[in-house]
């Protein structure tokens, strides 16, 4: 396993893919079955992914993703959404906890009042709460596949709404971004320099 220093300072955005190297159903599951120990307010996971891996597919995202080359290359691209609506799904979130005695049932309880009262009426907050967790979920994917010998780069450049049809999403699934994961090419960049600490740090 890569220490997380060196797994932070070789991460890149890639755009090269090996198109001849692919991974398996198996494989993509277990990149996901790690992304899912993303944090999430009041463990709602409320995240979905569609892994576009057949030719298929790719084919059929191609045009969404405004011709992007690396839609077809890599050996998957993950449509990573959020969803709304989270409190409605909290009460399943949470029973894997209460039955581990991780919460107590006042716990959970009070859990779910509160995740009533805040999201129930506030679709902004909805949508807000569906792209942190899908972008928390994304970067926790591509350091999962980074640890693993792969590349990966996350995407907004697509069409959310022809993706969201043409790929089966519900009204409540809010597609945040796509990632491309894979192994890579010759021709990808280094990690490009960061501002400095001091740039973006106060202290209060």
């Amino acid at each position: 396993m890569i220490d997380l220093t060196t797994l932070l300072k070789s991460r890149t955005s890639a755009n090269q893919y090996d198109p001849a190297r692919s991974l398996s159903q198996d494989e993509i599951r277990q990149l996901i079955e790690l992304t899912t120990l993303s944090p999430s307010a009041f463990n709602f996971q409320n995240w979905k992914f569609i892994a576009v891996h057949s030719d298929e597919a790719k084919a059929r995202l191609l045009p969404l993703a405004y011709q992007q080359a690396k839609v077809l290359e890599a050996a998957v691209t993950f449509i990573v959404c959020g969803t709304l609506a989270p409190h409605l799904g909290l009460a399943a979130a949470l029973q894997p906890s209460l039955e581990a005695r991780i919460l107590d049932q006042a716990t959970v309880d009070g859990w779910l009042a509160a995740a009533t009262g805040m999201y129930g009426d506030n679709p902004q907050l909805q949508r807000d709460e569906a792209v942190r967790s899908g972008a928390m979920a994304a970067m926790t994917l591509m350091l999962v596949a980074q640890s693993r010998g792969l590349v990966s780069c996350p995407m907004i450049g697509f069409d959310t709404a022809g993706v969201s049809a043409a790929f089966g999403l519900q009204a409540s699934e809010v597609p945040v971004m796509l990632v491309t994961v894979g192994y890579a090419a010759a021709g990808n960049w280094p990690q490009k320099p960061r501002k400095a600490v001091a740039q973006v740090l106060e202290f209060a």
